[in-house]
């Protein structure tokens, strides 16, 4: 076997062993992805695993061409668009082998946390906004005036002294979101789609 074979066989065991370490999970993660072109679009994973991942998308872009998504729980990933399915793509992730380890340990945590009965992720900074005053407005168009605790990428700690139900649509400002949690004095809103992390900081308004 020619020095070539031999390097050609490395590399397919290689991809042989990627692939199995790689096994897709089914998680809905909603977020948003940005192409070449620099056009932003919301998006949602049909399945995941540190090596690529299917997503439900309105504009597919080109096989090949370059896409950054940021997404709910997990943060930012880029890599390839590898091939086109009838409402939107998948894509190979490229990261350091640190980056899929993390991956992993995300993806295994989120396919199985309402198996588990797994309270909610805090893995995102959270801030405090220097004006925590904002307007809080329901489905039927009733508005509260409402204070953050405090906000990460994915969703907000709100003062209330009224509880919602978990599932409540809202609007925070002008971002959407639904409540998932109540705790005593307030509610935990989870954003439909993660703020962008160029302007998370201090002086945020939603």
């Amino acid at each position: 076997m020619s020095s070539l074979q031999t390097a050609l066989a490395v590399q397919q065991r290689l991809r042989m062993q990627e692939r199995r370490r790689h096994s897709r999970m089914s998680v809905a993660l909603l977020g948003r992805y940005m192409l070449s072109d620099r056009q932003e679009y919301p998006c949602q994973t049909n399945d995941m695993s540190p090596g690529g991942a299917l997503f439900v998308a309105p504009v597919r872009g080109a096989v090949g061409e370059r896409v950054v998504v940021y997404l709910e729980h997990i943060g930012r990933i880029e890599g390839d668009i590898t091939r086109h399915v009838e409402h939107g793509f998948a894509m190979s992730i490229i990261a350091t082998p640190r980056k899929r380890d993390k991956l992993a340990s995300q993806l295994t945590w989120l396919a199985n946390r309402h198996a588990l009965g797994l309270p909610e992720d805090r893995r995102h900074e959270r801030i405090v906004p220097r004006r925590p005053a904002v307007v809080l407005e329901l489905a039927n168009g009733r508005t509260i005036e409402t204070r953050l605790i405090d906000v990460s990428l994915s969703g907000a700690a709100v003062a209330m002294s009224d509880a919602l139900p978990i599932g409540t649509s809202v609007t925070l400002g002008r971002t959407p979101g639904k409540v998932v949690r109540c705790f005593q004095g307030g509610v935990a809103v989870e954003f439909l789609l993660p703020l962008s992390p160029d302007r998370f900081d201090e002086t945020i308004v939603l």
